[in-house]
């Protein structure tokens, strides 16, 4: 390119720098490459921001080009002008509508609509054909930077009022991007592609309709929202809606109405009835938890649910928490005031008030205390979801008190004892984030400072290299997430461990040192699965209600063929219970493929069925879940292979 006294050095991922004229775009850039590379280019990113390729570099800046083979940014740029190709195909179709807003979300888009008329599941077809004819015409997309008054008299002209007050609530000094797809226009603040025909017609879906508030304000206009999904190929598509068919076949609630597990209601929303099938799940796990932290050093405790808000104003979480906390008021005898107290929402302050009974000394550290705590947590009503997202659940919970140079031997022992647990059910992997320091936090930089580094220095001495997840830590500390991945490549993040030095300080633990003098100990948060009900609900899930057997609720149906068999029907379940097995008996007067149907359905893993012929060799006809077979076996060799089966994993 030709050099004037105003030029730029742009600096490559590999290293190599070269200058420019300022004002060059990244398409540029781009030319000056390679021809090749301008013509598959798409985006930039510019000194870490996404840049779009006509947009102007000023200044010095490290740059780096992007094609569609950058996954992240392509999929950004896709869905994005998806939005705006959506409106435009809108507007074309039914002109009187008025547009709003439309960003990007995970896996796709949305866009809220003012429509006088709803639209209909078929309206869906119709938008999505008058897109792919708009993608079609490749037409140019063009952007200008307009001030704010001229932005505000060309929607004001185009009878566009929600632009208007977009454009108004935008600080003053923040440029305003106008974008072109062919002739319509929209308010944005890109990036974009070049033209729509660079959009993948074949690998975007219109999935949904839905109602929205404008601005989430429900004194406000409520609009019409449609989703839709996109990708970078058809395969993409095509697998993300497999997915979604998987995942609606999984859904615990489902599973749950089908295995009778639990239920819940209005009168008690966020809160689950569990039925017995559910809670033998419950306790089965409760059970396996607490030999497991039994063989790792845990002592296990039990606190109150209520407790006095001096104490909830002592820890921080009154200041930090309080809008996520059931209050209770109670008119205590003898008092002028009432009562304050809140149910707890989890159970670290209480776990100190246990810790600061009586002295203790760096010979008691570590001291691991656990408990299943039940909490509550105000979730707003929209939020709840089954039983993975509560009011009311238990956690798993447990507090490390150790000194600082027991971190990392602690937490290296938590990912030991995390990970053999993880394995017994069901997932051998999983990946660690990192999340350090919120905005809104107690406790100074420096103390800061010091848990951030221990922790990532515990976890990267523990052969893990986290992934960063800013400013998620918790109020009091800095955290590492646990994130499992199910059968059908969904992530849910379940075990927590942070590292808090705030609490013990301002609930004024302490322990006598070597030195005879008082310190401080480090408190240790862990959790391993969580929330039970929460855990219980991706299991469901991953197994699609076929869980391990030592963890089914009813594990074996014994079903009678004829009425002449029930007598050995019951041999049969008594032998096995005796085994350790859950099992039951069927000798309803119904056809024995009714009954097959029947517990299948409810995800029985074993039906042993008896006639006849069983009767007289003392066999029994297995049947497995998922299984069209049947094998004629001998009682005793089921009954102890079925006995062993239905050990829980530690006890084998």
């Amino acid at each position: 390119m030709a050099l004037d006294s105003q030029s730029v050095s742009l600096t490559f991922p590999d290293g190599n720098s070269r200058t420019f004229d300022a004002g060059v775009t990244p398409a540029q850039v781009a030319s000056d490459i390679s021809t090749s590379l301008a013509k598959k280019a798409i985006s930039a990113t510019v000194d870490g921001k996404h840049w779009d390729l006509q947009w102007p570099i000023e200044t010095d800046a490290q740059i780096a080009i992007h094609t569609m083979k950058d996954e992240a940014q392509a999929n950004e740029l896709i869905r994005h002008d998806l939005a705006h190709i959506m409106a435009r195909a809108v507007q074309e179709i039914w002109p009187d509508t008025k547009v709003t807003i439309g960003p990007v979300i995970e896996n796709g888009w949305y866009y809220d609509f003012d429509r006088a008329e709803p639209f209909t599941p078929e309206d869906l077809g119709k938008i999505e054909k008058k897109m792919k004819e708009i993608i079609n015409k490749r037409d140019a997309v063009t952007t200008e930077v307009w001030d704010r008054q001229r932005a505000i008299d060309f929607y004001a002209a185009n009878n566009e009022p929600y632009k208007v007050e977009l454009i108004e609530a935008i600080p003053g000094d923040e440029p305003l991007r106008m974008y072109w797809h062919g002739d319509w226009q929209d308010l944005c603040r890109g990036p974009h592609l070049q033209h729509t025909g660079q959009v993948p017609g074949d690998a975007f879906k219109l999935m949904s309709i839905a109602g929205a508030y404008w601005r989430g304000d429900s004194d406000r206009a409520m609009l019409q929202r449609i989703y839709g999904v996109a990708f970078t190929g058809k395969e993409k598509l095509k697998a993300y809606l497999h997915m979604l068919e998987e995942a609606a076949k999984r859904d615990h609630r489902k599973l749950g109405r089908e295995m009778d597990l639990f239920h819940m209601q209005e009168e008690a929303p966020g809160q689950i009835f569990w039925h017995p099938n559910g809670w033998t799940v419950y306790t089965q796990l409760q059970d396996y938890m607490r030999r497991q932290q039994r063989k790792g050093g845990y002592v296990e405790v039990n606190t109150p649910q209520v407790v006095d808000r001096k104490l909830w104003e002592a820890s921080g979480h009154w200041d930090k928490y309080q809008e996520n906390m059931f209050i209770v008021e109670v008119d205590e005898e003898h008092a002028r005031e009432k009562a304050i107290n809140a149910l707890k929402p989890m159970n670290c302050p209480c776990h100190v008030q246990i810790f600061n009974q009586g002295l203790k000394s760096y010979r008691d550290l570590p001291l691991r205390m656990a408990e299943f705590g039940s909490c509550n947590r105000y979730e707003p009503s929209g939020a709840l979801h089954g039983i993975m997202r509560v009011r009311g659940f238990t956690q798993d919970d447990g507090h490390i008190f150790c000194t600082e140079d027991q971190i990392e031997s602690e937490t290296a022992e938590f990912i030991r004892f995390l990970s053999e647990i993880y394995k017994d059910l069901g997932f051998e992997n999983f990946s660690v984030k990192f999340s350090d320091r919120p905005e809104k936090r107690s406790g100074s930089d420096e103390v800061w400072d010091k848990a951030e580094a221990a922790l990532l220095s515990a976890i990267r001495a523990a052969g893990i290299e986290p992934e960063l997840n800013p400013g998620e830590g918790a109020f009091y500390g800095p955290k590492l997430e646990f994130v499992l991945t199910d059968a059908i490549g969904r992530d849910w993040q379940c075990g927590t461990h942070q590292v808090d030095f705030v609490l013990p300080e301002r609930l004024d633990a302490t322990y006598i040192g070597a030195d005879g003098g008082k310190h401080r100990p480090v408190m240790l948060h862990r959790a391993t699965l969580g929330s039970f009900e929460r855990f219980i609900g991706i299991l469901i899930e991953e197994h699609a209600g076929k869980l391990p057997f030592w963890l089914a609720p009813r594990q074996v149906v014994v079903a009678s063929i004829t009425s002449e068999a029930d007598a050995y029907v019951a041999e049969v379940v008594e032998a096995l219970r005796a085994a350790g097995v859950r099992a039951e008996a069927d000798i309803r007067n119904e056809k024995i493929n009714y009954k097959v149907r029947e517990h299948s359905v409810g995800k029985v893993p074993i039906i042993l069925a008896v006639g006849h012929r069983e009767v007289d060799e003392r066999t029994v006809s297995v049947r497995r879940l998922g299984e069209k077979q049947t094998q004629v076996q001998p009682l005793e060799s089921v009954t102890k292979e079925l006995g062993q089966a239905a050990t829980p994993p530690d006890l084998l």
